[in-house]
Parts: C-alpha cells; sequence; structure tokens
C-alpha cells in the first residue's frame, strides 16, 4: 500500500476478468491500482472500512470491465469540428449550404469558412460543386471536409486563393476533379490536391487547438474510453499536445503517431525523433509518442484505396498507392530501428499487403523485437494476407463501426468493389480465428468515437434498424466478449501497456485501475440495446474522468 491509502471498494455488481476467467463480484483499489478481486477484495478493505477509510461504490447490480480505449483515432480533429458550421448532422446538400449560409451570417468577421464533416454519400460519386456553396457565400473562402478526412469541399473563392483552376496539373498524391471544360469542380481529394488549399487558409490559435484537446479527451471520458491512438499528427500537433498537457486539459492517456509523408521522408526522420524527446522530457504521465504513422493507400469511396484487381467503377483502375512498396518498406524499417512503433493506414488489399510486406522486411533487417507493428482499417485483404498477420504478430486495428451495410456501403463502396470483394470485406472473425492480434479503435471524428456503438455493428452486423435480417456477412460476426476485448485488453496490447508500470487494459492485481462502470451487463442484451448502456463513471488509475448526472 502507498503512503496515502486512498482505497475503493467496488461492490454489488458484476466484475467482468476477461472471458477466460469467472465474473466476480468486488474489486479493491488501492491507490489507483487493483490490489484485490472477490472474497479477498472484502476481506482486505474490511479493517479500513471499520476505520471509514475506504469509499464504498455501489455498482447497483452494473457492470465493471477494464477501460475501452481507442486504437485508431483522431482527437484533436474531432474537437475542431466544434468550430465551425455544424455540417454533420446535415442530411442532404440543401441543409449543408443552409448551414454554411447561417454559420458565415454569424460570424462576419471569419476569414474563412471552415468545417467538418460533411456527408460524402449526398452527392453522386461523392463529388460536390463549388457552385452550390457559392449560393451561400460567394465573397468568402470555404473548406469543408468529408467524413472521410480525405476529401474536402470548397467554393469557388477558395479555389481562386489556392490558385486552383483548368490549367492546374494533377498534383503527386492528390486528384483534382473536373468539370466537362476542365475547370476544377470543387471536390479535392487526398493531401496532393487537399494541401493546396491548406496552405493559404489559416491554422486555428493554439488556444483553440488546446481547447479542442480538452473537448475531445473529455468527450472520450464520457464515453468510457482511458486511453487513444491520435493517428495522425503533424509537427504543429505536437506543440498543442505539449500545451495541453502542461494546462491539464488531457482526459485520457495519449499516444502520438508522428506523420511520415512520403513528399519529406527521410528528412522528416529527426524531427519525429525530436518530437519524442521533447514529449520524454515533459514527462507527463498521460502523454506519450511512440508511434509513427504511414499512409499506405487512400479510401475505397473516392476510388484511392489501392486494390490488387481494378475498381468496378474504374475511374482510377487499381486506386493509389501513397508510398511505392520499396520505399514504404525502407521507410518502415528506418522508424522501426529509431525505437518507433509502425502503425499503417491500409483499406484496399494491394495496401495491406505492401504493409505487410514492409513491417516482414523491418523484421528480416532488424531481428526479431516485440514491435507490435499495426495495421489500422484491413477493409479487405487477401486469405493468405489474413494468415500473415498471426505469423507475424501484426495487430489488426479495425474500426467495427463500418462493417454494416449504411449510406457509404451501399452507396459508394459496393458499386466500387462488386459483390466478390464486397462480401470480404472487414474479416475480424477470420482474423481473430486465425490467431491474429485483434484491436478496436472508432477513426472518431470519420465515425462515432462511442465503443458501444462500434461493439454493436461488431456482434451483429447490421444497422442501427437492424438491417439486414441476420447480420451482413454473418460469417464474420465476433461473440460479444471478444469485442469487448478487442475494446479494451486489445487496445492495451497495441499500447505496450504495462511499460513503465503503466500496466492497464485487464482486471488484474497491481494493473493500473482503468475501469469503465456500464449500468447494464453488455452479454444480457440483445445487440441493438448496447449502444443505449448508460456509462456510469470512467475511472483512470482509479480517479473518476467522468460520472454520470
Amino acid at each position: 500500500m502507498s503512503e496515502t491509502g486512498r482505497q475503493q471498494l467496488f461492490v454489488n455488481g458484476t466484475v467482468w476478468l476477461g472471458s477466460e476467467h469467472s465474473d466476480e463480484a468486488s474489486l479493491l483499489v488501492v491507490d489507483g491500482q487493483i490490489a484485490a478481486v472477490g472474497t479477498e477484495a472484502l476481506e482486505l478493505s474490511e479493517a479500513a472500512a471499520t476505520a471509514g477509510s475506504v469509499e464504498i461504490v455501489d455498482l447497483d447490480g452494473g457492470f465493471l470491465m477494464p477501460s475501452f480505449g481507442d486504437g485508431h483515432a483522431h482527437p484533436l480533429l474531432g474537437g475542431l469540428e466544434d468550430c465551425g458550421p455544424a455540417v454533420r448532422a446535415c442530411r442532404s446538400i440543401d441543409e449543408i449550404v443552409a448551414e454554411v449560409r447561417r454559420y458565415a451570417a454569424a460570424h462576419p468577421e471569419a476569414e474563412w469558412i471552415v468545417g467538418a464533416s460533411y456527408d460524402g454519400s449526398l452527392a453522386p460519386n461523392g463529388l460536390f460543386d463549388a457552385r452550390w456553396l457559392d449560393e451561400a457565400v460567394p465573397d468568402r473562402p470555404v473548406m469543408l471536409r468529408a467524413w472521410d478526412y480525405h476529401t474536402v469541399w470548397v467554393n469557388s473563392k477558395a479555389l481562386e486563393l489556392a490558385g486552383i483552376e483548368a490549367a492546374t496539373p494533377e498534383p503527386v498524391l492528390g486528384e483534382i476533379p473536373r468539370r466537362a471544360d476542365g475547370s476544377p469542380l470543387g471536390t479535392l481529394r487526398e493531401w496532393g490536391a487537399i494541401d493546396l488549399v491548406t496552405a493559404v487558409c489559416p491554422a486555428y490559435s493554439l488556444d483553440d487547438r488546446v481547447d479542442a484537446l480538452g473537448r475531445a479527451t473529455a468527450h472520450y471520458a464520457r464515453l468510457g474510453v482511458t486511453w487513444v491512438q491520435d493517428a495522425w499528427v503533424e509537427p504543429a500537433d505536437v506543440d498543442t499536445y505539449l500545451e495541453a498537457a502542461a494546462r491539464g486539459e488531457l482526459s485520457t492517456r495519449i499516444n502520438l503517431a508522428l506523420l511520415a509523408d512520403p513528399r519529406h521522408f527521410p528528412d522528416s526522420l529527426p524531427g519525429m525523433l525530436e518530437a519524442r524527446r521533447r514529449v520524454e522530457e515533459l514527462g507527463h504521465p498521460l502523454l506519450t509518442a511512440h508511434s509513427v504513422k504511414f499512409f499506405a493507400d487512400g479510401v475505397v469511396e473516392n476510388e484511392t484505396g489501392a486494390l490488387l484487381e481494378p475498381y468496378c467503377t474504374g475511374l482510377h483502375d487499381h486506386g493509389m498507392l501513397v508510398w511505392t512498396p520499396e520505399k514504404l518498406a525502407e521507410a518502415v524499417t528506418a522508424v522501426d530501428a529509431a525505437g518507433f512503433q509502425a502503425h499503417i493506414h491500409a483499406i484496399g488489399d494491394a495496401a495491406v499487403r505492401c504493409a505487410l510486406d514492409a513491417i516482414e522486411h523491418a523484421d528480416r533487417v532488424n531481428g526479431p523485437a516485440d514491435r507490435r507493428a499495426v495495421i489500422a482499417h484491413v477493409q479487405l485483404a487477401t486469405g493468405d494476407d489474413l494468415e500473415r498477420f498471426a505469423r507475424l504478430g501484426v495487430i489488426a486495428t479495425m474500426q467495427p463501426l463500418w462493417a454494416q451495410l449504411d449510406d457509404l456501403m451501399t452507396k459508394l463502396t459496393l458499386p466500387r468493389l462488386g459483390q466478390e470483394r464486397s462480401a470480404r470485406q472487414y474479416a475480424m472473425r477470420t482474423l481473430e480465428g486465425l490467431g491474429a492480434p485483434l484491436a478496436f479503435g472508432s477513426d472518431w471524428p470519420v465515425s462515432s468515437a462511442a465503443p458501444l456503438e462500434g461493439i454493436a455493428v461488431a456482434v451483429s452486423r447490421t444497422t442501427g434498424e437492424g438491417e439486414p435480417a441476420g447480420g451482413w456477412i454473418p460469417s464474420e460476426t465476433l461473440s460479444i466478449e471478444t469485442a469487448l476485448a478487442a475494446y479494451s485488453s486489445g487496445v492495451a496490447t497495441q499500447a505496450f501497456a504495462g511499460r513503465n508500470d503503466t500496466a492497464w487494459g485487464q482486471i488484474e492485481v497491481g494493473a493500473s485501475a482503468d475501469l469503465v462502470w456500464l449500468e447494464n451487463d453488455p452479454r444480457t442484451v440483445a445487440a441493438a440495446s448496447v449502444p443505449a448502456i448508460g456509462i456510469r463513471a470512467t475511472y483512470l488509475a482509479g480517479t473518476p474522468t467522468y460520472r454520470a448526472p
């Protein structure tokens, strides 16, 4: 017991120790660490309870489990969505235009109107016209990000300021969709094109960005999350995180994945090492910078996801590899040698193969190590490549909420992939059955940050309306306990939980008391009811970061 001797005894509920263990009815936490479970917890706390020095937490029949982690997200972007027009809830182009008009009128001082994130399925093929936004704001530039964060929609003024016109060549790692006369339509895809606009768009202030992180991590705490992987961190973002940590604005643990851009690598590697040094020098218990992020490809919805066989709709043939296979292997090997964990975005089956090849190359060149390399998304992969995850020990960090027949899937994805490939998407159960490490993430704000929503889809493969009956690709549904583990202990494995005496992700003696208290046992309700289960409290090292009213 530490010097303070602060004790919490959780009783009168179900304490879930994982599928390999029996449930318990009580848990003792001493100074933020799990001290005992079951009858031993009651016995150890008895003397302290008599003296009145233990806090009794009545679970009221609820369910106590390891807190959730988010293995792939963008919390800064999520928090910044509050800073512009509220277009996320809009269900038509007219609604988006009306909201942009309203916001612009309410903010006459704003030099640019910047917002996120609109539904890319609202326009045919995800192509949005600048002239639609011109109707709302003709005299100031407007830039809206799509849900996928790989696409933006701008008005004519923004195109003008960015110098994008009919004569503008197609950028490296980007695309400028055009009208029949060659003029830019107003939709920009991937970094190479988007950067043309962001280069002339004023950045948010440091205070705005720190406030956004505070809102984002508080949002995660309300959802039962205590650790988040920020999967896209650029140099200015490091400053934001350091300042947010110094100001005490973080409500969750955060690990930074520093972006490796093929246009600037390997020249950017020294800056990554310096960013990691600055984070380590700060020594904040909630902030680390262990990872490097790579984009192997784009996304299926705009046909930049890299496929082994051509797209059915044929706009981009096989899609886009962000790195050549050789350059990706060299870069992953370099950051691995520098002690970073590789975290690779790979959507299409060609990208997944390149990512696996790169990790295997690093293993061969640098030698065996506990590297816990991550491939995020894994929307589509061949059977042979799925088997390689287990053999190489590569963690598949997947977004279960995407494995449903929503509008994005039915309007944009399925027509592009065709029937055979569509039926192989998000092979979570196959990976788990092969023995591959499986972790879950939300990719928030691309999709909801709520783990319970993702878990509901993982076990049902249905929409919120229960469609289709029996689930979409039901052979890939998971058991509820496997899904709970993927969003807790699975993410903890990805996070190297256990380094520096900060073990979390499972309930065992000596681990940090990172816990979430649910009002009901998710194993006892229908999948459709799982998202409605209330979060009663979230604990990070025994300290409540959220309590329900």
